[in-house]
């Protein structure tokens, strides 16, 4: 009993410390790495992935958060303090050893029970979710992806408790790069790496800017003389250096005469000469060249003679920059200068340099689908398909801070997006949801009989804690705010929900935009629930050599 006890507390204990964070006045917090390095954030998987958390217990809400992370990608700040709370509640139940009873008044009995024991509340909260997801459902609304002025209301609600929350370009942002890279008719997923994100500091927020395209932080080379625009072009992308062949490490040439001297140079220009000749034959004017760590990836010769046939090249592309770039233009990698040929080329209309706010980048525009044969075809023929669409954001911001912030607060939108593609419904925010399938189990409860009545009542006032800890942080009375909040879902008003503007309840906050995805909402009830099972479930801690 002492090791359950002393799991819960510890898992309460971080639920507790980002419970200030939730929702749109809700605080920052500030966190120094190990290494030196400052964050600020209110994303909940944020603080407690660089949080230093130590007890075993306390580590499965980390993982809580991760959780509804990768499933809904917003929602990390609430699942945390649902399971808090569903654990307080759990902890009164199992009376921490003392004899505590618990009264429920059913038609013509009252029922007295005295510390509950574990398995039989972890059953009955599995119950008690599996009942408030559905009257998730029956309380959503359906929504159309072609319906742009919705999905930016559920977007804007996202950002609202974020730093960038003020800036009103990221939400359209948002909205319009996730609508780019799918058919808002047939979607159900969205791939998030077909939306890259390059963060430039120097100037505000409100110079970000979305491209059609691919945009890559490597600038054009010029100290051969080369272009730095080049139209309707043909994209290589090579993984093998533009430079002399060097020795092994342990080994070295040792040249006495002057005529072997010419002569290695000769070879040299020669073997470089040979190459980029082969690169031009493919009709390529656009030449990405990767990293490379063994040697120099291009030298001042290899340059020179790109510069002489109008190549224009981009050195030091990095390894997890392949992927993006090879999906973006349809080009493949080439490992060898022998196998490359004109199949393996990629195609844009144009392709330039950028030097606005002081930094320079490079832009690809234009891209050109590229057909390839598909892998089966109900009719037997080949059929075409073309490359995925992608969508480059230049994040801009004054200082590292902001510009971390506002790349976690556009992928939390981007997920919210995602969240509707997969499950196109929403629901009223503003603790709305929370209220009333607490108010529908109450109901319920009092239909049953025996513990899962009572476990049941506690699980709906455990997910009082949402709009509870809203009104809270956002300097309102939360006692007066959640019992009028119970008066007006007593009386049907199911979308009634804490207003921050008004400062009180409002009958219905749908009204206000404030809006979230059905997903966001089920699946934190879904894994708080899950969570809380499992440290119920664990009656004592050993440990090994």
């Amino acid at each position: 009993m002492a090791v359950r006890t002393a799991n819960i507390v510890a898992a309460r204990a971080v639920a507790d410390a980002i419970r200030t964070s939730l929702g749109p006045k809700g605080m920052d917090k500030m966190i120094q790495t190990g290494k030196g390095e400052t964050i600020i954030t209110n994303d909940g998987n944020t603080m407690l992935k660089d949080m230093s958390v130590i007890h075993p217990a306390a580590k499965m809400l980390v993982d809580l958060a991760n959780a509804q992370d990768i499933e809904a990608g917003d929602g990390t700040t609430s699942v945390v303090v649902i399971a808090g709370s569903l654990l307080g509640a759990a902890e009164r139940l199992l009376g921490k050893g003392e004899e505590r009873s618990y009264q429920l008044k059913i038609p013509l009995l009252i029922m007295k029970i005295v510390g509950l024991h574990p398995t039989v509340i972890a059953e009955a909260f599995q119950h008690a979710a599996t009942k408030a997801v559905e009257i998730l459902h029956s309380m959503s609304v359906p929504i159309q992806l072609t319906d742009r002025a919705t999905l930016l209301k559920a977007a804007t609600t996202s950002l609202s408790s974020k730093i960038v929350s003020q800036e009103p370009k990221l939400a359209p942002m948002a909205v319009d790069s996730v609508l780019r890279v799918i058919d808002p008719k047939t979607a159900e997923n969205v791939d998030l790496k077909n939306i890259r994100m390059l963060k430039r500091l120097g100037g505000t927020i409100d110079d970000s800017e979305m491209i059609d395209g691919l945009v890559l932080n490597q600038q054009v080379l010029k100290s051969g003389g080369g272009p730095t625009r080049m139209e309707k072009a043909r994209i290589g992308l090579i993984q093998f250096q533009l430079s002399p062949p060097k020795p092994d490490m342990e080994n070295s040439i040792v040249v006495n005469d002057y005529r072997q001297m010419d002569k290695i140079l000769k070879e040299e220009r020669t073997y470089l000469l040979n190459m980029v000749k082969k690169i031009k034959k493919a009709k390529c004017n656009v030449l990405l060249i990767q990293k490379s760590i063994l040697r120099d990836a291009v030298n001042d010769l290899s340059l020179h003679f790109l510069a002489k046939l109008n190549i224009l090249a981009v050195k030091d592309i990095e390894r997890d920059e392949v992927e993006f770039i090879c999906k973006s233009t349809g080009c493949k990698p080439i490992a060898d200068v022998d196998s490359f040929t004109e199949d393996k080329l990629g195609s844009a209309d144009l392709i330039e340099e950028d030097n606005a706010l002081g930094g320079r980048l490079t832009k690809i525009t234009g891209v050109k689908p590229i057909s390839t044969p598909s892998s089966s075809s109900s009719s037997g023929s080949g059929t075409t398909s073309a490359p995925a669409k992608t969508i480059s954001l230049v994040v801009r911001g004054a200082n590292p801070l902001i510009l971390d912030e506002a790349e976690r607060s556009l992928h939390d939108a981007h997920c919210v997006i995602r969240c509707l593609v997969k499950k196109k419904a929403l629901l009223a925010g503003g603790g709305a949801p929370e209220i009333e399938v607490s108010h529908q189990l109450n109901v319920l409860s009092r239909t049953l009989t025996g513990t899962e009545a009572i476990c049941f009542k506690a699980f709906g006032d455990a997910l009082e804690i949402v709009p509870n800890t809203l009104a809270e942080n956002a300097g309102l009375n939360p006692i007066k705010v959640v019992t009028e909040l119970r008066h007006r879902h007593a009386q049907g008003e199911t979308n009634a929900g804490v207003s921050i503007r008004s400062g009180g309840v409002r009958t219905d906050i749908r009204e206000e935009n404030v809006l979230q995805p059905l997903l966001v909402s089920t699946s934190a009830i879904e894994l708080a629930t899950e969570t809380v099972r499992h440290i119920l479930r664990i009656d004592d801690i050993a440990l090994t050599r």
